[in-house]
């Protein structure tokens, strides 16, 4: 939807039923395997750039020596979800870009084009051959531009809505826990937050992961191309699918972060 060109069809609905019926399940989940390939570590690296963005943030707030259990505000939280994209771009970027030209293909197949790439390691590896690791990490400022304002909104919004459960619940932030509903709702919210920041950015990285090298000279420059052509409306393409997934998707990641901190606090 993002890299569809002005007049073509593109509504959330239209475009499943015209997937499903030319290509079955399998056309849904287009383009899927790179960025499966690369959640695992994503998510991993993730958490860990948040902890330690909440490690450096602690660290510069001079309060921090006094006794008592630390309490980040949700500013200092805001400012550590941004910290978390740093490290998460170096596995992000290049699987954003193979995932963005795969599915790109597949449109040009439906329409009678031929394939240039048999899957998601043919395509990374002929990207390599063609412009090297520059070209492979093509678009990094721009992931950069949608992944830190969206892990601010992400953890923000978690912890936000965490610690108002807690209030109307009752529970004390510090030694109290929430219960699995709870945690899924604030997940939810936070993954609902997440996108509704992320959206523009990342309609302009994927029209700049997919144009032909030289089409554009950098981030700013699609935007006034795609804003030209096809007014600010076109900066929320895609934003009506990414929020009905945003939910279920982050409300179980989340949930599934807060089992494998509860299983392995004995590493602590």
């Amino acid at each position: 939807m993002q890299t569809a060109a002005k007049g073509v069809q593109s509504s959330t609905f239209g475009m499943l039923r015209k997937t499903f019926a030319g290509e079955g399940v399998r056309g849904l989940y287009r383009g899927v395997s790179a960025p499966l390939t690369a959640v695992s570590p994503l998510f991993a690296m993730s958490f860990w750039g948040y902890d330690m963005g909440k490690r450096t943030v602690k660290y510069f707030d001079k309060d921090s020596a006094v006794g008592g259990e630390y309490q980040f505000s949700i500013s200092q939280i805001i400012v550590a979800g941004g910290l978390s994209a740093l490290p998460t771009t170096v596995f992000m970027a290049p699987s954003e870009r193979v995932k963005c030209l795969l599915q790109v293909q597949a449109n040009e197949i439906e329409k009678g084009g031929k394939a240039k790439y048999t899957g998601m390691a043919d395509c990374g590896k002929q990207i390599f051959a063609e412009g090297g690791i520059r070209s492979l990490y093509r678009g990094t400022m721009a992931t950069l531009a949608r992944d830190v304002p969206g892990s601010m909104a992400w953890f923000g919004m978690y912890e936000l809505v965490k610690k108002e459960l807690m209030v109307m619940q009752g529970i004390d932030p510090s030694t109290g826990q929430l219960s699995p509903l709870a945690i899924l709702s604030a997940g939810g919210f936070a993954g609902v937050a997440c996108w509704a920041v992320a959206i523009p950015p990342d309609v302009l990285k994927s029209r700049l992961q997919t144009a032909p090298p030289g089409q554009y000279s950098g981030m700013y420059d699609v935007y006034k191309h795609l804003v030209k052509e096809e007014g600010h409306a076109a900066l929320f393409k895609g934003i009506r699918p990414a929020m009905i997934r945003a939910f279920p998707a982050n409300a179980a990641c989340f949930f599934g972060m807060e089992l494998a901190r509860k299983g392995l606090a004995f590493m602590d």
